[in-house]
């Protein structure tokens, strides 16, 4: 998956607005303007579109670890200056605080079934006999899942917030 299609879709999972996507990159250390995301954004066809370095990925993701969870030891995480889907999952656990289950969970929603023993081999060391390569599919299935638990989340907060009025 290109860093431009992986921001996009968690962009709009977490229903995040410009101002809070430069939030986020604040917060992962490197300031963005409100243009630079906007081209981030945009479809490969649009003349202004502008690709997300695995840096800037990178940062947002930081970014997110330090919105949801606070800075590990009051230190601002530095960026990678390479990505790979491994290293995306592992942060989006991080971020939100997914155990196994949840991660299985969330792939099940997308229509993937998952053991317990494969996820385990995506966050093996990569020298290991049994680490297993994350490949795009899988990483888009999960993003997919996270947005559909996400949007059901959002219903069902709504579905309570309009008895309490």
């Amino acid at each position: 998956m290109d860093n431009n299609d992986i921001l996009r879709r968690l962009r709009f999972t977490l229903n995040l607005s410009d101002d809070s996507m430069m939030d986020m990159y604040a917060k992962g250390g490197e300031p963005v303007s409100r243009a630079e995301i906007s081209n981030w954004l945009k479809k490969e066809e649009d003349e202004d579109f502008d690709v997300v370095i695995d840096e800037n990925l990178a940062t947002f993701l930081n970014g997110l670890i330090v919105n949801y969870r606070g800075k590990k030891d009051g230190k601002t995480p530095v960026a990678e200056t390479e990505l790979d889907n491994v290293i995306v999952l592992r942060k989006l656990k991080i971020a939100f605080n997914f155990t196994s289950d949840e991660l299985i969970y969330i792939w099940k929603k997308a229509g993937v079934e998952i053991s317990e023993t494969e996820l385990s081999a995506f966050f093996r060391k990569r020298t290991h006999p049994k680490f297993k390569y994350l490949n795009d599919q899988y990483l888009r299935k999960f993003l997919k899942g996270f947005q559909i638990q996400r949007k059901t989340q959002r219903e069902k907060e709504a579905f309570r917030n309009q008895f309490k009025n």
